[in-house]
């Protein structure tokens, strides 16, 4: 039987398709635990949305990075 409701792209995977579509994410603010990710348009201009997580997943990814373009 199928869900009703797809299933949510991790954050992860959510930031990689952000990056690999050419567009740009800055960190915001980060703990050891916990990152705000602003994601903005290609040209880095205007922000779009943000992602807020504690996935270690998403941490991991990050690593100690402040952007796309480090």
């Amino acid at each position: 039987m199928t869900s009703p409701h797809p299933e949510t792209p991790s954050p992860t995977a959510i930031l990689q398709r952000w990056q690999a579509s050419g567009a740009i994410w800055r960190i915001l603010s980060r703990t050891p635990d916990h990152v705000t990710i602003a994601l903005y348009e290609c040209t880095g201009g205007q922000e779009v949305d943000r992602l807020t997580s504690n996935d270690p997943a998403l941490l991991r990814f990050v690593g100690d990075r402040f952007s796309s373009e480090d």
